[in-house]
């Protein structure tokens, strides 16, 4: 995978206004179950598409900008969550267990 830090609150109404697709990732770099999510994506990252933005948020060091993405996309934070945001809509609300990458690029 290749992952943008997001961390800063411009980053995220680039997300919002942009067109097209846009990958979220909130991981807690402190939960176990965070960590084998992102190993998961991680390791299924050559399934990404190459024009799809993957943007990773570093949960505890970045808390105020995981709220503005619950406000943002009306979405209920989750950690570890994946949002699949397209043309600035949240489509597809991913936490725990449930995160796919191939989900996400079935509905790109």
């Amino acid at each position: 995978m290749n992952w943008i830090n997001l961390e800063s609150e411009e980053q995220l109404n680039e997300i919002k206004n942009k067109q097209g697709n846009s990958v979220i990732f909130k991981h807690s770099t402190r939960c176990s179950i965070s960590m084998m999510a992102k190993k998961r994506l991680d390791m299924d990252g050559d399934i990404v598409p190459e024009n799809l933005s993957c943007y990773y948020l570093d949960l505890l060091n970045y808390r105020n900008i995981s709220n503005q993405i619950a406000d943002l996309f009306q979405v209920h934070h989750e950690s570890p969550q994946l949002l699949l945001i397209q043309n600035g809509a949240c489509i597809l609300d991913q936490s725990h267990g449930e995160i796919n990458l191939e989900e996400v690029v079935e509905m790109i």
